[in-house]
């Protein structure tokens, strides 16, 4: 199947034989459904919490940082905006461009949008009128702001006075807000493109001063791309390699879900997760800045007790450990960490049962926030079977439930909450170890479309989702949080949602 050159190619890429033979098997056998045994819902897997729990936990949180935790924030921003502007692509395409209502929205309202100023300018010094077609073409291409080929963190989103904010700029001032360490040091990761991160990186530098001098703090700004290694492969229709016209093969980028080799390169003691495009102005920030400490509160909570059972469990031999620890241990791990026993698993022996604790405490934690259900599209909280047969809380996105299965589907159609991307995770263990998070995917969690290239139809692979598959094996909380914190711009008329104004 493979040549000698392509051999070089896959090693070139810090990839290997095995793992692309694997993904080739996928493409043949398909990846296996999530069982789902019941939507989470509030008490049954969901976390509320009132105002006295969400106090105590923002203090958890602050006393932590002042004691020393260093948090870091993580924002995958790769993701072109095309998608935002599609209305506006098919417009320009049409005889009439204006007469949809969500291209007349979008004109109707041009002098709302952050961007305007600039728009308006470029058209005016190209002596050009300010149409709904040239608002659209100079909006979008080339010669004009070329917003249609940049990703949405390099988009101007909020005005502020004559001046715009690119949701980078606005990552950064809110990470000031819960992300800051006890030197005052904001410390962010961007995940980019390698075509942008020019871009990201000149935009830094005018701001990053600015902001330091306004905000009182040093900002420590890395970027990252999804690595190559991660790539995967692309088949024909009959699951052979697809070939460049070259004769290469064709790998594509493999999905979010590739970004867990991204995030397990940094170095601290928690991570915040939130995409790039869930921002808001300055004036609508306090109830994000609250519950991000709230949820980082919870996760630092149960950390710490976390940590105690760790400690015994490896610190001595189960010979040493008395039952009344091992019934406290298993008792945590089922009813507040959320992992039940398979059914059939009974742990006769202590060492059983010491070996099985062992397992499941010592990996990472997550803690996820998750808003009432109201319409959104994707993923959202289940309690899932995994393929231990264990049963725990997961983030279960709509294609990893059997669209057949009308039981499953079923389960589906009744959940109450959605995952808006809003985690906080502790990625150490108590004697200050970082996890390999890369042990703690589930490959059988992929997914695979249909796409096509230089007119040939394929079919490409894309890794377990960040949130899904590729941490699948992490001890993971869900708790509440208000429908505010989620703000994503979707289309280019959500930026004239009040949220956004």
């Amino acid at each position: 199947m493979f040549s000698e050159q392509d051999k070089i190619q896959i090693e070139k890429r810090g990839s290997d034989l095995n793992t692309v033979a694997g993904q080739i098997k996928n493409f043949k056998t398909g990846f296996p459904f999530l069982h789902v045994e019941e939507a989470a819902t509030e008490g049954n897997g969901i976390i509320r919490l009132d105002e006295t729990a969400v106090r105590r936990s923002i203090e958890k949180y602050e006393h932590g940082v002042a004691s020393g935790i260093k948090p870091v924030k993580f924002v995958p921003a790769s993701g072109a905006a095309s998608r935002m502007f599609k209305l506006l692509f098919e417009a320009l395409q049409e005889c009439v461009p204006c007469k949809k209502p969500e291209v007349k929205q979008f004109v109707e309202n041009i002098e709302k949008f952050a961007f305007y100023d600039d728009l308006k300018a470029i058209i005016e010094k190209n002596g050009e009128e300010l149409s709904c077609k040239n608002l659209i073409d100079f909006l979008l291409n080339e010669k004009g702001l070329n917003y249609g080929a940049l990703p949405k963190g390099l988009l101007k989103f909020h005005k502020y006075g004559i001046n715009g904010r690119t949701p980078f700029e606005e990552h950064l001032c809110e990470g000031v807000q819960y992300a800051k360490d006890n030197n005052n040091v904001v410390s962010i990761h961007f995940t980019v493109s390698p075509e942008h991160r020019d871009n990201f990186e000149n935009l830094l530098k005018p701001v990053k001063g600015k902001y330091e001098k306004e905000l009182g703090v040093t900002f420590e700004v890395s970027f990252s791309r999804q690595k190559p290694s991660t790539d995967t492969i692309a088949v024909d229709l009959n699951n052979e390699p697809f070939r460049e016209i070259d004769g290469s093969l064709l790998f594509r980028p493999g999905g979010h879900g590739a970004l867990i080799e991204n995030l397990n390169d940094l170095e601290a003691d928690i991570i915040f997760i939130k995409n790039i495009d869930n921002v808001v102005p300055d004036k609508l920030k306090q109830p994000t800045t609250e519950y991000k400490k709230a949820l980082a509160g919870v996760l630092l909570d149960f950390r710490d007790k976390i940590f105690v059972y760790q400690r015994e469990l490896n610190d001595k031999r189960p010979a040493e450990l008395n039952h009344v620890f091992l019934a406290e241990a298993a008792n945590f791990l089922e009813n507040k960490l959320n992992v039940k026993p398979a059914k059939s698993q009974y742990y006769s022996e202590k060492e059983e049962l010491c070996r099985y604790l062992k397992e499941k405490y010592n990996r990472p934690l997550r803690v996820c926030g998750m808003v009432k259900n109201e319409g959104e599209p994707g993923g959202g909280p289940f309690w899932a079977k995994n393929p231990d047969g264990t049963v725990s809380l997961q983030i279960v996105e709509s294609s990893q439930i059997d669209p057949e299965s009308v039981q499953q589907q079923g389960i589906a159609a009744h959940a109450e909450y959605f995952n808006p991307v809003d985690l906080v995770c502790a990625v150490k263990n108590y004697k200050g170890v970082k996890y390999n998070l890369t042990e703690f995917t589930d490959p059988a969690t992929g997914f695979i479309s249909k796409k096509s290239k230089d007119g040939k139809e394929l079919k490409a692979q894309e890794l377990p989702g960040l949130w899904n598959g590729a941490m699948s094996s992490w001890n993971t909380l869900f708790v509440e949080v208000p429908a505010e914190t989620f703000t994503p711009v979707k289309t280019i008329n959500d930026l004239l949602r009040d949220q956004h104004q």
